[in-house]
């Protein structure tokens, strides 16, 4: 078996992370994680999104933290775009790379967004075409490819019917996400090869939510098929809105503790991973969500 020597994480914290908070979170202390974040060593980072207000409150503040940052070169920084409206609002920011969404179930594409996917699809091309015109990259978050909250089990079919429409207007890179956390292995398996007949394996990522503990297992189960690119959040960040009390996206720390134990190479530190984690959970208010972390944060307390 032969697993990636290296691997990529973009952490999606200050944004897929924060954007449920029913607290609002000050723009200072998201600019602070991202650069706690960039500090660790992370080299990509998914920052803010440009949404209506009324929507996600939470994400009001993307321009003052895109302002507010500090860049650093060598670290690709992106932003979530629902439409035109929000991609010309963004490149005001100049995001390196821009996230257009869509999902391969169809009702869950009509409750989240009122549209199918096709009509999704249909939306986004404008924006893919600006952004690529402008020299933006694109990468296009596939969600609930192997489970929806409204018609359950998703056929792998339904994958590579996204991942070919998103391939068709012109999206450079997908996420397969596992947005309510339902995948096993295999299941996860099925999708990545449905996305690989539209993809090649460096354009393809996974991201993974930790709902039924199944994260890890589906971060090596897709390590196995040679992705090297995942999404994930400091501390656990970000809930699951479909499931009652449920964890969210796989913690950052966890992943590249499984990483370093597999001798993998990410170039992140974890001790400054941690305490960036630590940081937002305190300001925050609660722990972290990351076992990895309060492990660790526990060894140093004692």
């Amino acid at each position: 078996m032969k697993l990636p020597s290296r691997v990529q994480l973009v952490d999606v914290g200050p944004r897929d992370g924060l954007q449920n908070e029913k607290q609002p979170v000050p723009a200072a202390v998201k600019i602070e994680l991202v650069h706690r974040l960039q500090a660790a060593g992370l080299k990509e980072i998914e920052v803010t999104s440009y949404v209506s207000p009324k929507w996600v409150p939470q994400m009001a503040d993307n321009h003052e933290v895109m302002s507010g940052m500090q860049r650093q070169g060598g670290i690709r920084y992106s932003v979530l775009t629902p439409n035109l409206k929000g991609y010309e609002a963004a490149v005001l920011d100049r995001p390196d790379e821009i996230v257009v969404f869509g999902a391969a179930s169809e009702a869950f594409s009509q409750k989240n967004i009122n549209c199918s996917i096709a009509e999704s699809i249909e939306r986004f091309a404008p924006v893919v075409e600006a952004a690529r015109a402008a020299g933006i990259a694109v990468r296009g978050a596939m969600s609930c490819t192997v489970g929806c909250p409204y018609e359950g089990e998703i056929a792998p079919e339904r994958v590579g019917y996204l991942a070919g429409l998103m391939k068709g207007i012109g999206v450079q890179r997908v996420d397969v996400a596992d947005t309510i956390g339902v995948g096993t292995p295999l299941k996860v398996q099925a999708a990545i090869e449905a996305t690989l007949t539209h993809y090649g394996v460096d354009a393809v990522s996974g991201h993974f939510h930790d709902t039924y503990g199944q994260a890890l297992s589906n971060t090596l189960a897709a390590l196995e098929m040679g992705v090297w690119n995942f999404q994930s959040s400091v501390a656990g960040l970000g809930g699951c809105p479909y499931a009652k009390g449920a964890t969210g996206n796989v913690a950052t720390e966890d992943v590249v503790y499984l990483l370093h134990g597999m001798g993998i190479h990410t170039g992140i530190d974890l001790d400054a991973l941690v305490d960036a984690g630590a940081y937002i959970s305190a300001q925050l208010g609660r722990p972290s969500g990351s076992r990895v972390a309060r492990a660790l944060l526990a060894k140093r307390a004692g």
